[in-house]
C-alpha cells in the first residue's frame, strides 16, 4: 500500500514531510481551499511523485501548473468528463514530444504523466459512473462526500467498497488519521482492499490548514503496514 500525503503549503513543511519518504505529495491548486499552494516548490526526491490537485479547472491551467512545477500525477476534484481527461493525456504527451525534439538530452527518461479521478461517497454509491472513466484514468480516488471538494475531516462507510466492481487501483481517502490505523490494517485484509493502491491523508495530520504534524504522520507510517 503506497502513502499520499496531501494538502502541502509551506516550504519547510514540504521538505520534513518528503523526509519521511512518502510516495505521492498532494499540491492543491484551489483558491477557496485554506491550502492552496502558491509559492515556490522545494527540491525533493525524484521519489516522491508531486500531484497537483484540480477542481475544475482549464486545461491551460492544469498544464502550465504540470510544466511550472513538474508534476508526475494530477488529481481530478470536480466535475471533469472523461473527453477532458483524454485531452489532458494528449496535450501533456504532445508537450513531452515537442520538448524532447528541442532538448532531448535533459529530458528526464520517464515523464509520463498519472491520472487519478476522484470519486465522492457518503452511505452509497453507484458504480456504475466509473465505466466511462475506466479507459481515461489511471486511479480512482474515493473521498468523504462533504461540503467541501477534500478535507472534510471524516470517512465514509468503507463497506461500500465490497461492491467495487472494477480492477482499476484506487486511493482511499477522507478523514484518515492516527485513530484509523487499526481500521486500515483489518481494511487490508479485506476483499474490499484488492485494489485499493493507496491511502490519501491530509487535514486529520494537520496543525493548522497545509501545516503537517510530522511525529503523528512518522507514527502513522509506524503503526500501518504498508505494503509495496
Amino acid at each position: 500500500m503506497k502513502l499520499k500525503v496531501c494538502g502541502m503549503k509551506y516550504q519547510d513543511n514540504i521538505q520534513a514531510v518528503a523526509d519521511l519518504q512518502p510516495d505521492y505529495l498532494g499540491f492543491i491548486f484551489y483558491e477557496k481551499s485554506a491550502r492552496c499552494f502558491n509559492t515556490s516548490m522545494p527540491d525533493i526526491s525524484k521519489n516522491i511523485k508531486k500531484t497537483g490537485v484540480f477542481v475544475n479547472e482549464t486545461l491551460e491551467f492544469v498544464l502550465e501548473q504540470i510544466q511550472k512545477y513538474d508534476l508526475q500525477a494530477v488529481q481530478l476534484h470536480g466535475e471533469e468528463s472523461t473527453e477532458y481527461c483524454k485531452t489532458l493525456r494528449r496535450r501533456h504527451s504532445e508537450f513531452i514530444s515537442e520538448s524532447h525534439q528541442e532538448n532531448p538530452k535533459h529530458l528526464q527518461v520517464d515523464k509520463s504523466l498519472e491520472i487519478i479521478k476522484v470519486f465522492s461517497i457518503k452511505d452509497e454509491f453507484n458504480f456504475d459512473v466509473l465505466k466511462p472513466y475506466e479507459t481515461v484514468c489511471d486511479y480512482f480516488l474515493f473521498d468523504t462526500k462533504g461540503k467541501l471538494p477534500g478535507g472534510n475531516g471524516y470517512t465514509f462507510d468503507w463497506n461500500v467498497l465490497n461492491d467495487y466492481p472494477s480492477t482499476k487501483p484506487f486511493f482511499l481517502s477522507g478523514g484518515i488519521g492516527l485513530e484509523e490505523a487499526e481500521k486500515l490494517n483489518k481494511f487490508q485484509l479485506s476483499p474490499a482492499s484488492k485494489y485499493c493502491y493507496a491511502i490519501d491523508v491530509n487535514s486529520k495530520f494537520e496543525i493548522e490548514p497545509g501545516l503537517k504534524d510530522i511525529e503523528q504522520l512518522k507514527q502513522f507510517k509506524t503503526n500501518l503496514s504498508f505494503r509495496t
